[in-house]
């Protein structure tokens, strides 16, 4: 029998969304419109109230502390449906939620239940829907990370997302860690020691980091942008990748931080391979004439 109470109408969303939820309502227990929620709670401690006073009267810390505990399950509750909403909307038909595992699902509740503020909860929706599209693609150390994380962090990651390329794995690009360029979109030397601190980068602010026996030609990859270059040498060729890597977790969490392209930054990077030599095709690119 449908459940007319239900905080999402199975019927009206799309086979991937409809197994997530039921994902998490195995994993976490049925999700609930928070009246419900008030409705059911406040029953059992009712209940609860009137067991107790066949025994004895309830004293008023006592039922403070019921009041306590019965506001914080009702909030966490209203957390978990929320982040699951956001996710359910996020998937896509290709989507393979049947593959999730639902002991990932319940460890993934529980480091995210007290989380209320919106843009962390649409970060967790994020790594939700990530998991359920491709499945293992974040792991419990990754989620457990999330979860010590702040809003600051957050942001601070998304901002370097923008200097992010792809040569296999993303690798963030970052020749001068006291540029112009860096300082004018807030990332200074001081928040990528940081970001290397709690786990997100590497940091290696004088040898840096190459890639080393490259063959004559490389196609890089910037937000999707192919970036084809060719080296004078035939092979044994080397790049420079600049001042940090990505750790795992920072390359887990890349694919869902919502950076953005930055025009002057990719601009300055072709200029600067160019500088070395390095022939630099962009196809499908209209670069400004100089």
């Amino acid at each position: 029998m449908p459940d007319n109470n239900a905080l999402i109408n199975l019927g009206d969303l799309s086979k991937p969304a409809t197994v997530l939820i039921e994902k998490v309502c195995n994993a976490v227990g049925v999700l609930y419109e928070p009246t419900r929620i008030r409705r059911q709670a406040r029953a059992e401690v009712d209940a609860e109230k009137i067991k107790a006073l066949a025994r004895v009267e309830l004293t008023s810390l006592q039922e403070r502390a019921i009041e306590r505990l019965v506001h914080q399950e009702e909030r966490k509750q209203q957390n978990i449906e929320d982040i699951t909403a956001q996710a359910a909307a996020q998937l896509g038909a290709n989507a393979r939620a049947e593959e999730l595992d639902e002991d990932w699902v319940a460890h993934f509740f529980k480091q995210c239940e007290t989380v209320s503020d919106k843009e962390m909860q649409s970060l967790w929706a994020k790594l939700l829907a990530g998991e359920a599209t491709k499945p293992s693609t974040f792991s419990k150390r990754t989620i457990d990370f999330v979860a010590s994380i702040d809003k600051r962090d957050a942001a601070l990651f998304t901002t370097l997302g923008q200097f992010v390329w792809s040569l296999g794995d993303p690798t963030p690009m970052i020749f001068d860690p006291n540029s112009d360029l860096l300082k004018k979109v807030g990332l200074s030397f001081t928040n990528l020691k940081h970001l290397d601190a709690i786990g997100l980068i590497s940091f290696e602010s004088v040898a840096g980091y190459r890639a080393q026996q490259l063959s004559k030609h490389a196609v890089l990859l910037y937000f999707d942008r192919p970036v084809l270059l060719e080296f004078q040498q035939e092979a044994n060729n080397n790049l420079d990748l600049g001042k940090a890597l990505l750790t795992s977790i920072g390359q887990q969490l890349f694919s869902i931080c919502g950076a953005e392209w930055n025009e002057e930054y990719f601009r300055s990077v072709l200029k600067q391979w160019r500088a070395l030599g390095i022939k630099v095709t962009t196809p499908g690119y209209a670069e400004p004439e100089a």
